[in-house]
């Protein structure tokens, strides 16, 4: 069925390519990367920083609203974010870069929320919470023609979709199913726990990562109805506990992140039919280092598809991976200290040139520059301390 209209946006100042001046959301930079730092203007001649909106998705203080130094990566916190919502601990963007979508903790159900994103970057809330139907919202994204919300609940094991109005709201669950099933590991895998929901790069197909069953299911998505439908199931490594995926540029292949055995599999992707096919899986740390206590979690690709990134919680590392064979294969190249503890949620900026890794026990993000070539991450200065966060979203 048709896909709903992708509505006007509301912030063509906000995501202009020049970015945001200094004047427009305060000052940041190297020399002011926590909020409250003294703000001085720029010597004679040389132009203010070019600043854009970044949204840290946190455990205790809600949404905060920050500004990031395009050149340097730096962050400083403003004023504009939304302190009334319960552990928004994942965040997502309509594809009009308009409103910002976040889970909602508590209660015996999880809840999404939508809130619109002033031409300053900031936040005000658009409708109420809508509830997702199961417990331990974890992950959500927008499906590609804006008309739907998805969501994944861990506790609950099952995903759930939204409409989208109009006016960027969250509207009635239109789409709920319940995955059944468990794993090997007894304590982690006594039931389904659905981790992630996205959709793929040609947005044909969603896709549903559930590290409890060892599974990543495929539905289609009616668009008019939002109701979804089953697809396909491909199964994981007994045990490996897949969390998150990423699909390369092109399409053909996608990476998941285990989060119980350490590992990384590539599948190979059916954009016609929507089958995934499980390839080869490698470890995420490098062969002398003990897997014991680590829990890969987050992963992302550069925009070229040359690089895969992956988050290693306990070894509190990034690996970067090499891609190969048009996408097939993957091997591992190096890690580097995350700059903190726990690292949750890693991603590049928009651009590619920078990245950050939301670093949830430790309390800080982690702020790095990306070298074009390598791939290779560069810490850019010290972390930037804040609260305990889940989610890191530069626009």
């Amino acid at each position: 069925m048709p896909s709903r209209p992708t509505r006007p946006t509301r912030r063509s100042l906000l995501l202009g390519a020049a970015g945001l001046g200094a004047g427009a959301l305060g000052a940041a930079g190297i020399g002011a990367a926590h909020a409250g730092a003294p703000q001085s203007a720029p010597p004679a001649g040389r132009r203010p920083l070019a600043l854009r909106p970044l949204y840290l998705g946190t455990y205790g203080q809600g949404i905060l609203a920050c500004t990031y130094d395009t050149a340097t990566g730096a962050l400083a916190e403003t004023d504009g974010g939304f302190g009334d919502v319960t552990n928004p601990d994942f965040l997502a963007l309509s594809p009009a870069g308009d409103v910002l979508y976040s889970t909602v903790g508590g209660g015996a159900e999880g809840g999404v929320r939508a809130y619109a994103i002033g031409a300053d970057g900031a936040l005000s809330a658009l409708g109420g919470v809508q509830s997702t139907g199961g417990a331990g919202v974890t992950h959500l994204s927008v499906h590609p023609a804006g008309g739907h919300l998805l969501s994944a609940n861990y506790t609950g094991g099952s995903v759930a979709v939204h409409v989208i109005e109009d006016d960027g709201s969250v509207g009635e669950r239109t789409g709920f199913v319940q995955h059944t099933g468990s794993g090997p590991d007894p304590d982690r895998q006594e039931g389904p726990h659905a981790h992630q929901i996205l959709t793929d790069p040609a947005g044909g197909f969603v896709y549903a990562v559930d590290l409890g069953t060892d599974s990543v299911y495929t539905y289609a998505l009616d668009t008019g109805s939002g109701a979804l439908s089953a697809v396909s199931e491909a199964k994981a490594v007994p045990g490996a506990g897949p969390r998150h995926m990423v699909f390369h540029p092109q399409g053909a292949y996608a990476y998941v992140a285990n989060e119980l055995d350490s590992t990384v599999t590539a599948y190979a992707h059916d954009a016609e039919t929507g089958e995934l096919t499980r390839l080869e899986s490698l470890p995420t740390l490098p062969d002398d280092v003990d897997p014991g206590g680590n829990y890969p979690a987050e992963i992302t690709i550069s925009g070229d598809g040359r690089f895969v990134y992956l988050s290693n919680r306990g070894h509190n590392s990034v690996a970067r991976l090499a891609v190969a064979a048009d996408g097939a294969e993957l091997s591992l190249v190096d890690t580097v200290p995350c700059g903190g503890d726990w690292p949750r949620h890693i991603t590049l900026s928009p651009d590619g040139a920078l990245f950050y890794s939301a670093n949830e026990r430790g309390r800080t993000i982690g702020v790095f520059t990306v070298d074009a070539e390598s791939g290779a991450l560069t810490a850019a200065g010290e972390p930037f301390a804040t609260a305990s966060t889940g989610c890191v979203l530069p626009t």
